[in-house]
Parts: structure tokens; C-alpha cells; sequence
């Protein structure tokens, strides 16, 4: 129950915040030079996540949570960074680029280290 909680804090947050009224969002396309951005940038960090809690010692489970919420978090600090006022607004649709982004990630890392 512990790992389930510590897993569950950073989206438990940005979903408080997200319905906090601070924040404004961006009506924003599913497609474009950005989603490939997030998606891509998303995938890198869990990656390199992934390999440095290998190389830290850390079983598969605990190196694969590590790179995946590394690259989650990440992606939800730029949303809540882009949703400042003067900011650009938080999108959805990056943040699911970015998710997605982070399995396809630590996906590739593991088919090309098992």
C-alpha cells in the first residue's frame, strides 16, 4: 500500500491543482510539431530514468516506476509552468503525449536490455 501511495502523489497533486481554478487551459490540436516534441522528450527521460536506477542497483520494477514517474513528473511541472498567468495554458493533450510518450519509453528501454 506504501508504493501505491508514493506512485500516486504527483497526479493526485497536479489533479488538485488542475481543479483548483489557478491555472488556465489551451484549446490546443491532438497533432503537430509540439505533441511530437512532448512525445519524444517524454520517451527520452523515461528511458534514461529507466537506466539510471538500473545502474543505481534497483531492481526492474523500482528502476521502470522511477523513469516512468521521472517522465510523468516532468511533463506535469512544463504543464503547470505553461499554465501560469502569461503562460501558454495547460494542455491536456500534451500531457497525454507526454504519458504516452513515457511508456513507449521505458518500452524501447526494455526490449533493447532484457
Amino acid at each position: 500500500m506504501q508504493r501505491l501511495s508514493v506512485a500516486l502523489r504527483l497526479p493526485l497533486i497536479a489533479l488538485i491543482l488542475g481543479c483548483s481554478g489557478c491555472m488556465h487551459y489551451v484549446n490546443d490540436a491532438w497533432t503537430g510539431k509540439d505533441k511530437a516534441e512532448h512525445f519524444v522528450g517524454s520517451a527520452v527521460l523515461a528511458a534514461a530514468g529507466t537506466a539510471y536506477g538500473e545502474h543505481q542497483g534497483w531492481n526492474e520494477a523500482r528502476s521502470r516506476s522511477f523513469g516512468l514517474m521521472f517522465s510523468v513528473g516532468l511533463g506535469a511541472a512544463k504543464e503547470l509552468y505553461d499554465s501560469r498567468e502569461g503562460g501558454s495554458g495547460w494542455s491536456w493533450k500534451d500531457f497525454s503525449w507526454d504519458i504516452a510518450g513515457a511508456a513507449v519509453g521505458y518500452s524501447a528501454y526494455h526490449l533493447t536490455h532484457y
